[in-house]
C-alpha cells in the first residue's frame, strides 16, 4: 500500500484493506499493519491503535463475526466478494466488541466504504449492520450442551478440524482454555542484548525511558513490555542495538542448545536470525555460527539485525536444508533445527493462520521436519548437540517427529532437555510451552546428543 493510498483511507478504511490482503493474499498480519503504520500517513495515535485493534479483532473473531453476520443476511454469504466481507466484519465487530466507538460511527463508514465497490453494496451494509445494531442482544449462538465441536468453533473463532483435534488431544474445558489464550492480546517480550548489556541494566534503562517493564518468568534474558509500549523501535536502546523483539518461548530454544564460547554451531533454518544472534550472545561472539536459509531476503535481514546487535561470528549460507543441497564442508559441536511448521503455538500472535490451515497441511509439513532433522544429523559430530523444535503442539510435528528419527538413526539419543524451569519440561525430557498454561507461546524442542 502506498503513502498516497493511504492517505486516501481513514483508519478504518486501511484496516479493511489489510484483511483484503490477508485474505486474498496470503500476507500476515503484523508486517502489514507495521508497514502501514510506518509513514505518516496516520498520525493520530488513537487511530493508528484502531488499525491494529480491527485487523486483530477480527482475525481473533472472524467465526463469531460471521455467525452474527449471517442471522440477519439472508443472501449468499459465502459467495460474497471478500472486500465486502470485510467491511462487515469490521463494522461487526465494532458493534459487538467494543464500547468505545459509536454504533452510528462505525455504521456509517462502512457504508462509505462499501460504495466503493459496487452499486448495491452500500445499501446492503447499511441494512446488515443496522440489524445487528437493533438486535445483537437476541443473536441466538450455539450452545455447548449441543454440537460441543461447532458451538467452541464459533464462539471462540477457531475452525472446526482444530477443535475436534485439540478436543481428542486435551478435552473439552483445556480446548475453550486454548481458544480463549489464543484470543488474547500477548505481551511484547524483548530479549536483553548480552553482548552489549546484562538484563538488569537494560531494565533500568527502559524505565528511564518511561516503559513499563517487567522481567519474564522463565527466560534469563527476557523482558516484559508491560504496556505493549508502540514506540520501542524509537527507543534509545533499540537504536544501540541493546535488545530485540522475541518471544520467551522461542528465547528457550537457544538454552537447549547451551553452546559455549569458541564453538561450531549450525541454525539449519536460520530465517531471519532471531534464535542465530541469541546463540551468538550465549557464545559471547566467540566462535563461528552457520545460518542456512533458503530464503535470501531473511539472511539479510539476519546480517542487518547481527550489525545493530554487535554480532561478528555468523557466516549465511543460502540453501534448502530439506534437499541436502547446502555445501557445509565441516561438523559443528551444535546444531539448530527449527523447522517449518504449522504455527498453532503462535495463533495469539498470527490469528490468521488459522484461517489458512487445513488438516492435510500438517502431513505434508512432517515429511519436511523429518527431511530436515535427517540431513542436519549429518552435521553433528561425535558427542555434539542436535536440537529440533518448532512451534507448534501437533503430535505429527512433535514427538512422531522424534521418535521416528531415533528409530532411524542409532547414532543418537535423547538427552533430557538441559536449562529448563520444572514446568516447561516434560517427563520424556522434552521443552513444552503453551499460551493457556505458561503465558507463552506453544513451542516443542527436543535435545539429542550423538554418540558414534
Amino acid at each position: 500500500m502506498t503513502e498516497e493510498s493511504k492517505k486516501n483511507l481513514s483508519a478504518r478504511g486501511i484496516a479493511v484493506e489489510i484483511l483484503n490482503r490477508i485474505e486474498l493474499n496470503g500476507a500476515y498480519a503484523e508486517p502489514l499493519i507495521n508497514s502501514c503504520l510506518a509513514g505518516n500517513s496516520i498520525i493520530n495515535r488513537q487511530d493508528r491503535g484502531l488499525v491494529t485493534e480491527l485487523v486483530f479483532g477480527v482475525l481473533r473473531n472472524r467465526n463469531k463475526l460471521d455467525w452474527a453476520i449471517t442471522k440477519v443476511y439472508t443472501g449468499n454469504y459465502a459467495s460474497m466478494e471478500a472486500p465486502l466481507r470485510n467491511i462487515l466484519r469490521a463494522g461487526t465487530y465494532q458493534l459487538l466488541a467494543t464500547d468505545r466507538i459509536p454504533a452510528f460511527a462505525a455504521v456509517n463508514e462502512a457504508v462509505e466504504l462499501a460504495g466503493n465497490i459496487r452499486g448495491k453494496a452500500a445499501g446492503l451494509v447499511n441494512a446488515v449492520l443496522r440489524n445487528i445494531s437493533r438486535r445483537k442482544e437476541a443473536i441466538v449462538w450455539p450452545d455447548l450442551a449441543g454440537d460441543t465441536t461447532k458451538a467452541i468453533s464459533v464462539l471462540y473463532s477457531h475452525p472446526s478440524w482444530m477443535v475436534e483435534r485439540w478436543q481428542e488431544l486435551y478435552g473439552i474445558e483445556e480446548t475453550i482454555a486454548i481458544c480463549q489464550a489464543n484470543n488474547e492480546i500477548p505481551p511484547l517480550t524483548v530479549r536483553a542484548n548480552t553482548l552489549k548489556i546484562s538484563r538488569e541494566m537494560m531494565i533500568s534503562k527502559l524505565k528511564d525511558e518511561r516503559v513499563a517493564v517487567r522481567p519474564a518468568q522463565f527466560s534469563p534474558e527476557g523482558i516484559i513490555i508491560s504496556d505493549n509500549f508502540p514506540g520501542l523501535r524509537q527507543t534509545e536502546a533499540f537504536r544501540q542495538g541493546l535488545l530485540r523483539v522475541q518471544d520467551e518461548a522461542s528465547q528457550l530454544i537457544s538454552h537447549l542448545l547451551a553452546p559455549h564460547p569458541g564453538e561450531q554451531a549450525l541454525d539449519f533454518c536460520a530465517g531471519a536470525g532471531g534464535k542465530t544472534l541469541h546463540i551468538a550472545a550465549l557464545m559471547q561472539n566467540s566462535g563461528e555460527i552457520t545460518a542456512v536459509d533458503k530464503n535470501r531476503t531473511k539472511l539479510d535481514q539476519l546480517l542487518a539485525e547481527a550489525k545493530r546487535l554487535g554480532v561478528t561470528i555468523v557466516r549465511i549460507v543460502q540453501g534448502d536444508g530439506a534437499k541436502r543441497n547446502v555445501s557445509l564442508n565441516k561438523i559443528f559441536d551444535k546444531v539448530l533445527v527449527d523447522a517449518p511448521c504449522s504455527g498453532l503455538g503462535t495463533l495469539r500472535r498470527n490469528p490468521e493462520i488459522r484461517w489458512r490451515l487445513a488438516l492435510n497441511d500438517i502431513s505434508a509439513l512432517q515429511r519436511k521436519q523429518a527431511d530436515l532433522l535427517r540431513n542436519a544429523a549429518e552435521c553433528v559430530r561425535p558427542g555434539g548437540y542436535l536440537v529440533y523444535c518448532v512451534c507448534t503442539t501437533t503430535p505429527e510435528e512433535t514427538t512422531e517427529i522424534v521418535a521416528n528419527f531415533l528409530k532411524s538413526d542409532n547414532r543418537f539419543q535423547l538427552n533430557p532437555a538441559p536449562n529448563l524451569p520444572s514446568e516447561l519440561s516434560t517427563p520424556d525430557g522434552f521443552l513444552r510451552t503453551f499460551p493457556h498454561r505458561h503465558s507463552l507461546d506453544g513451542f516443542f524442542g527436543a535435545v539429542f546428543i550423538r554418540n558414534t
